[in-house]
């Protein structure tokens, strides 16, 4: 077997080797400070049969993709037009500075205010949390697209409209991707904030509700589930990255 297919999996089975140690092997951690890796498993087998973590995954997916997908639908093009675009480009780029920075989870008190408890503030939190990203990738790549592939679209005759679509656009789509990337990971954070705070479903509220019981076995499974499903995204747009990298 490759050396390099095994090299990844070294250093977790340490870590759940020694996390055993010194849990039920030597217990020298308390179990409402640390659960143990077989206390976890039980938990999970527990909460999966009665259903809560598929039910609350589900939720944590659906609003993850649905502020994705909004904050795509308002970036992706924007920053197109503000790429190609100077004056709208320097009408937006002061206001862009100023929110850029703003973390989201700032938000989290004006999304409850704006919109309640539930699946809504916490997509606006995502949105907020992507946008900003994807819209910089996306302007990012338009400027880097070869000024010789646009000079020679138009030499050829091309109007605005085809330039934007046939040169611009497959120029910047390995930008693009990069923001989805980075949005997805950003999603999941902002997911599980304002799941802790505005909403009564999720991996996030799951996991603060066991916390508040001190059942820190379903903390640390919902721990896991979330870095499961970062690492499964963050794998298909790795894939997506080098097909389109080429």
């Amino acid at each position: 077997m490759n050396k390099r297919k095994i090299l990844p999996f070294i250093l977790p089975v340490a870590i759940i080797i020694f996390w055993y140690v010194i849990t039920d092997g030597l217990h020298l951690v308390r179990p409402y400070v640390l659960p143990s890796p077989v206390a976890v498993v039980y938990s999970a087998i527990n909460i999966l049969q009665s259903g809560k973590l598929l039910q609350n995954t589900i939720d944590t997916l659906f609003k993850v993709f649905s502020g994705l997908i909004l904050a795509s639908v308002v970036a992706i093009p924007l920053g197109i037009l503000m790429g190609w675009y100077q004056t709208l480009e320097d009408l937006g780029s002061f206001i862009i500075s100023i929110l850029r920075p703003i973390p989201p989870v700032a938000w989290i008190p004006f999304s409850i205010l704006w919109f309640g408890i539930g699946t809504v503030p916490a997509v606006f939190i995502i949105f907020m949390g992507c946008v900003f990203p994807i819209l910089v990738y996306t302007l990012d790549g338009v400027k880097r697209t070869d000024k010789v592939l646009i000079e020679s679209a138009q030499t050829l005759g091309a109007n605005d409209w085809n330039v934007l679509r046939r040169v611009i656009l497959p120029s910047a789509v390995p930008y693009i991707v990069s923001g989805l990337k980075v949005g997805v990971g950003i999603a999941l954070m902002c997911t599980i904030s304002a799941e802790m705070i505005g909403s009564s479903s999720g991996l996030g509220y799951m996991i603060l509700t066991a916390t508040n019981l001190f059942d820190t076995g379903t903390t640390v499974v919902g721990m896991l589930v979330i870095g499961l499903i970062g690492l499964v995204l963050d794998y298909v747009f790795g894939l997506a990255q080098k097909r389109i990298f080429w």
